[in-house]
């Protein structure tokens, strides 16, 4: 966990604040945009705080990477260029497609990769 990477330490502390036992996380990104607040990555699962809900309610809702059936990148752009040239990924869990926006394409290439070792 010493070598977890995150963006806000107050995101950091609320995933580690519900961590299974032997659970580790490797990382926890702010996200941009409306509806999602931050992704949290552990060995065992994603972590999404989805500020949807109406109310101003928010929910914490957790992933098991057996459930997730792939991963993409989401760009608005044609695939001219890189690969990651977007800071968007979407988690497609059954029906739903949870869509996370980031600051720059390191960590959108950072969470991709994750998802796919633990998917594939």
């Amino acid at each position: 966990m010493a070598n977890a990477t995150y963006d806000r330490k107050e995101q950091f502390q609320q995933i580690q604040s519900g961590l299974l036992d032997g659970e580790q996380i490797i990382a926890v990104y702010d996200a941009v945009g409306t509806g999602t607040g931050f992704i949290g990555l552990t060995d065992r699962r994603v972590i999404i705080q989805d500020r949807s809900f109406i109310g101003k309610r928010y929910a914490i809702t957790s992933i098991p990477y057996a459930k997730i059936t792939s991963v993409s990148v989401v760009s608005n752009k044609s695939w001219g260029g890189s690969f990651f040239s977007t800071g968007a990924i979407a988690i497609h869990v059954g029906t739903h497609t949870y869509e996370v926006e980031f600051r720059g394409a390191q960590k959108s290439h950072h969470v991709h990769n994750v998802i796919l070792h633990y998917i594939s």
